[in-house]
């Protein structure tokens, strides 16, 4: 599966994701785009999962968002 992270640098909530996935050993797994450094990223998010909303987890035809869900979909499916 092809998973990517749309995140801010300076969000707390995408922040509490990617230090879960580097706890375990993951964050090789999904991409990580952050959408204050590359203008593109953001219209992606907005095109696609139809909302500017962060952290939020693509895969598939999947938008994940809120770092719970994202953080509970991870232990599941990547631990």
């Amino acid at each position: 599966m092809d998973y990517k992270l749309y995140a801010l640098t300076t969000c707390p909530f995408c922040q509490k994701v990617i230090g879960f996935m580097k706890k375990n050993n993951i964050e090789d797994k999904i991409e990580i785009r952050y959408i204050d450094e590359e203008p593109a990223y953001k219209e992606e998010l907005v095109e696609g999962g139809g909302q500017k909303q962060v952290p939020c987890l693509h895969y598939g035809d999947t938008w994940l968002y809120e770092s719970d869900d994202i953080i509970d979909y991870l232990k599941e499916n990547l631990l």
